[in-house]
């Protein structure tokens, strides 16, 4: 789930949140920093169970007012159409889903069954819900349509919903689009007539990335100044004082890339943290940062100080 684009954002965070507390405990901010990625797994299982939750709701809705006692002809043999819906019925009985869910303690919405409504409401008041429930054609096609759309345009862009996780856990707010696409793609993904065909994914897609983690974090941080050193003699025309702190991250990072990790290709390196820059720095940093990694670069390749193992690595 999590990728190592994701994963140099969450050390870039890291670092930038040392600095603004003048923290040195390494370990303490190691620790923090794996219980944030940590965390992703639980945002993840939050807003996949949200579509469990309010199918459930749903269905005792329509119970309890078909019981009504003035129920109208509507109301004692409603449209069961919604709840019905065969994406509902693939999360709701899936072994990987409900272990994760427990061993997790997920109950955000037990507790905060009021978002459920918000969002049921919504759905319903929504153009997709009501020309899916009038369309008297059932097919798997359509279902799985419904709940990928339903998730995208309805759930995904709910400012109540995305205050509440916020107000939650303020690592999240860059963990939701991840979480959200991941989301979406599983969704997309699910066949009629396959059994176990949704699987919770591993938080990291294998050991490589956990331990990319801990030694991009150390190894940037513990060799800060030296890394700083690589690019001061780069900036003549800039203040050193007024580089932007987060740029001066993203470039300690990159350098130590560079230089400490000998499987990674330099243009990877190169690509990943521009990417990086346009996301979280001003347009004007994030061509300075390109300017800046695309000179040292050159000037490491000539002096032999980049040392990459593999073929094709350069």
């Amino acid at each position: 789930m999590v990728n190592r684009r994701h994963i140099r954002v969450k050390v870039m965070q890291s670092i930038y949140a040392m600095h603004q507390s003048g923290s040195d405990n390494l370990e303490k901010e190691e620790k923090f920093l794996f219980y944030s990625i940590d965390n992703i797994q639980d945002l993840y299982l939050i807003m996949l169970s949200s579509l469990i939750e309010i199918c459930k709701t749903e269905s005792v809705f329509l119970h309890k007012s078909s019981l009504k006692h003035l129920a109208t002809p509507e109301e004692r043999k409603p449209n069961e159409k919604f709840v019905k819906n065969q994406i509902f019925q693939i999360l709701s009985d899936n072994n990987s889903l409900s272990i994760a869910l427990e061993n997790r303690k997920i109950n955000n919405w037990t507790l905060n069954d009021d978002y459920i409504l918000l969002l049921l409401n919504d759905i319903k008041a929504s153009d997709l819900y009501i020309n899916y429930m009038s369309n008297t054609v059932h097919s798997f096609e359509e279902d799985r349509q419904f709940i990928v759309d339903l998730f995208m345009e309805v759930i995904v862009p709910n400012e109540k919903l995305y205050d509440y996780l916020e107000d939650d856990k303020l690592t999240w707010v860059d963990d939701i689009p991840l979480v959200n696409t991941q989301i979406i793609k599983q969704l997309r993904a699910i066949k009629a007539g396959e059994n176990d065909n949704f699987r919770v994914p591993k938080l990291y897609k294998d050991n490589e990335d956990k331990d990319f983690v801990k030694d991009l974090f150390r190894k940037t941080v513990l060799n800060e100044k030296e890394l700083a050193k690589e690019y001061l003699d780069k900036t003549p025309n800039w203040d050193v004082d007024r580089i932007a702190e987060i740029d001066t991250i993203i470039l300690k990072m990159a350098i130590c890339e560079f230089l400490k990790f000998p499987s990674i290709p330099v243009k990877v390196t190169l690509n990943e943290y521009l990417e990086v820059a346009k996301e979280y720095s001003t347009p004007k940093s994030s061509i300075f940062i390109n300017g800046i990694l695309d000179n040292l670069v050159k000037e490491l390749n000539t002096n032999k100080r980049i040392i990459k193992a593999g073929r094709g690595l350069m």
